[in-house]
């Protein structure tokens, strides 16, 4: 019925961090028995305001409080990784969470990371693709020669063929690679032509094209549900923009990115009615009645856990009973 978002930025206009990551913990533990479907971790590196840099860490912390919840990492920017100790770590996370943690690498988009790793930035194309068959072949936990390297990830994973992995990305490049490897896509936008670069790559490798999503650009991902949508936007509007200023930072000159606003302040990030929304009980219902799981980010922009509970605390009490009845 609905997912959560935790990407556990921590501005100093907003709570501190060991407030959120703690917060998160409860909310995890919470909502796996109140209709929640994934949670979903995200990664940044050297972020001012502590945008969460180790998110496998984090998947575990979710794995230990919860049983049942789907945990979903996106994006792991592949080429700041070494692919063995990777496939290792997704191991040990695959026996703790019995097999709930699945991936959905990428190459990310700031120079300013690759600069951190030391990573070559305008080679992270070749590098992923390198890495990335590297990680398909040893994450089954099956031997493997590379580069006259003896590789076996033990113990054995939990999930057979090791956890799964998929692709992301918002150019021709990415949708390629994911059908180049077998993999399923998740676009930034519903440009046609990552989908027919996709299946057309998955194809020409002798993949069968599985799932691709190619999300609106003016499609919610980020929600929030009040009785009050005037009160709420003056609460939480100062939250939401600083997720909308910070990624408009950093994607500067993209356009047509679902997920990304350039709004100026709140009322123009309301009047767009789109990647951050506020929405009543009733048009929660209706947007779960027409097939959609309602994209909860309680703790977006460090938003204080005492208010973010009270609404999600509205998505338990009014939406959920509204949906059963």
């Amino acid at each position: 019925m609905f997912m959560l978002r935790f990407d556990l930025r921590a501005p100093s206009t907003g709570a501190p961090a060991a407030e959120l990551y703690q917060a998160a913990l409860e909310m995890s533990a919470w909502a796996e028995s109140r209709g929640c479907i994934s949670a979903l971790l995200c990664e940044h590196h050297g972020a001012s305001d502590g945008y969460l840099p180790s998110p496998l860490v984090m998947a575990a912390a979710f794995a230990a409080r919860t049983t049942t919840l789907p945990i979903t990492i996106a994006v792991i920017q592949l080429p700041l990784y070494d692919p063995v100790k990777l496939a290792e770590e997704m191991t040990v996370l695959d026996h703790l969470s019995g097999g709930r943690v699945s991936y959905v690498g990428g190459i990310g988009y700031l120079p300013s990371e690759y600069e951190m790793y030391g990573v070559d930035f305008h080679r992270r194309g070749r590098i992923a693709d390198e890495k990335l068959e590297l990680l398909l072949q040893v994450k089954s936990g099956e031997p493997v020669v590379h580069d006259g390297r003896h590789i076996q990830i033990t113990p054995s994973p939990l999930t057979p063929g090791g956890p799964m992995v998929m692709w992301g990305g918002g150019s021709i490049a990415a949708a390629r690679r994911a059908g180049r490897n077998g993999l399923g896509f998740f676009g930034q936008s519903d440009d046609p032509a990552l989908g027919e670069a996709y299946e057309e790559s998955a194809r020409a490798n002798g993949h069968e094209p599985g799932m691709c999503l190619l999300p609106p650009a003016d499609s919610v991902q980020t929600l929030f549900v009040a009785d009050d949508v005037d009160a709420a936007w003056a609460e939480l509007g100062p939250y939401l923009m600083h997720d909308v200023r910070s990624y408009a930072e950093w994607n500067e000159g993209r356009e047509g990115i679902a997920s990304i606003s350039f709004a100026k302040d709140a009322d123009e990030l309301r009047a767009q009615d789109a990647s951050h929304r506020i929405v009543t009980v009733d048009e929660a219902v209706a947007m779960v009645r027409a097939g959609m799981p309602l994209p909860l980010h309680p703790l977006i922009g460090g938003l204080p856990p005492d208010i973010a509970w009270r609404y999600l605390t509205t998505v338990d009490e009014k939406v959920m009973p509204a949906l059963a009845g």
